[in-house]
């Protein structure tokens, strides 16, 4: 049958693959399984086979559906090959050929109530009311870890939304946040942080009202009509702002990539900078201060889509550093965590696995924090390594540096 859709994987893309191999190193699945369907260059094969006339099946949903979208293999294609996109194409196939009660829940999750604040508020106070009673046998099981990995949720955590605030010193711009969805409820503190040193580096800091959403969980499931129209509203909600800063690597990678997803996503998209490049770039022309500090040993945890997808690998050390605190490497490969969105959900066994070893790295380094700078990641951390260390974002660590050493603006 091959495609059927304006969003499949593009031949000539595909095709760029060269079948060398050097990938199947860098696939954590691949590490894991040592199956070639589970692989990069594997499920590359199996999209040319379906544009070749295969059908898309449940054994081709269950090759596409194993990836974690990491995009450790694009690092090391010799040929280039846009892996991330070719597999939202392909999933993008699976979701309209089979469809699905499972897929129709899923994109009702993705796809609209993420976008959704009233949703959001009603999930975050269920979940904040489960967190106050031990009724974790309540909570299915392919959710438990998850949620065991959030962090405690308050009862008044003011959003950010709609925020303005004033450049400390001379003004370098606008700085426009992404307030995320699970960002804003889940990890206020760290919205609180990103705005506050925006503030000490010159910029003058909103949270535009009309945002929402990225669209990258719709992206990568499988849903590109969900993934545009929220690329459309973000375009439009920061036309006005100099930088468009992000705070979860997820989020920065795909607003990276707008120019495929929104009419004018290509005047975004050269303005969104991870929280951390902002900060780094600012440490080094030595607008926010280095601390003269001894805070000990920090792990660092490289989300997949900032060291992989952004590339962004020496300024959340370098944040840390000008914190006080020693960064420790645990990974020089950057291996998944295996969070990945709802993979840890949908592919729970894999999704553990990967987890306990990346929980396994952060204790052998013996360092007492690791700072992880992706929600999704931060949770896996903490519900693998259930409270023996702590976890928080690079940002965080350095606004709490700066009031503790430096002063409180």
């Amino acid at each position: 049958m091959g495609w059927v859709t304006d969003d499949a994987p593009i031949a000539s893309e595909v095709n760029t693959c060269i079948q060398c191999g050097l990938c199947l190193p860098s696939c954590p699945t691949f590490r894991l399984t040592g199956r070639e369907t589970e692989s990069p260059r594997g499920r590359l094969t199996a999209m040319t086979a379906v544009a070749e006339g295969m059908a898309v099946d449940e054994h081709f949903a269950r090759i596409m559906d194993s990836c974690l979208q990491c995009r450790a293999c694009e690092v090391v294609c010799p040929a280039f090959v846009p892996f991330g996109k070719t597999m939202e194409a392909a999933r993008a196939e699976v979701a309209a050929q089979l469809g699905g009660r499972g897929r129709r829940t899923r994109r009702l999750i993705v796809g609209r109530a993420l976008r959704s604040r009233r949703a959001l508020r009603l999930v975050t106070t269920g979940a904040r009311i489960l967190q106050r009673f031990p009724v974790s046998l309540l909570i299915p099981r392919r959710l438990r870890s998850g949620f065991s990995g959030l962090r405690t949720l308050r009862s008044q955590a003011p959003s950010i939304i709609g925020e303005t605030r004033t450049a400390r010193g001379p003004r370098r711009g606008v700085a426009g946040v992404l307030a995320g969805c699970v960002m804003d409820g889940w990890f206020g503190d760290v919205n609180a942080a990103t705005i506050e040193v925006l503030v000490w580096a010159g910029y003058d800091v909103i949270v535009p009202p009309a945002q929402t959403c990225c669209g990258a969980l719709a992206a990568h499931d499988g849903w590109p009509d969900d993934a545009r129209s929220m690329a459309e509203a973000n375009t439009a909600a920061f036309s006005d702002v100099d930088l468009v800063v992000v705070n979860a690597a997820g989020c920065g990678a795909h607003l990276k990539e707008y120019g495929r997803w929104a009419a004018d996503g290509a005047q975004l998209e050269v303005k969104v900078r991870d929280i951390t490049e902002v900060m780094a770039q600012a440490l080094a022309a030595g607008i926010l201060p280095s601390l003269e500090a001894d805070l000990g040993t920090v792990a660092v945890q490289d989300p997949c889509h900032l060291r992989h997808a952004q590339r962004v690998v020496d300024e959340p050390r370098a944040v840390l550093a000008a914190a006080g605190y020693e960064p420790i490497e645990i990974d020089p490969t950057g291996r998944c965590c295996g969070a990945a969105g709802l993979y840890s959900v949908l592919e729970s066994a894999m999704s553990a696995e990967l987890g306990e070893a990346k929980a396994s790295e952060v204790l052998e380094s013996g360092a007492p924090v690791v700072a992880s700078a992706n929600p999704g990641c931060e949770m896996q951390l903490r519900a693998f390594l259930g409270g023996r260390v702590r976890v928080a974002h690079p940002v965080e660590l350095y606004w709490e540096a700066l009031q503790q050493v430096g002063g409180e603006a």
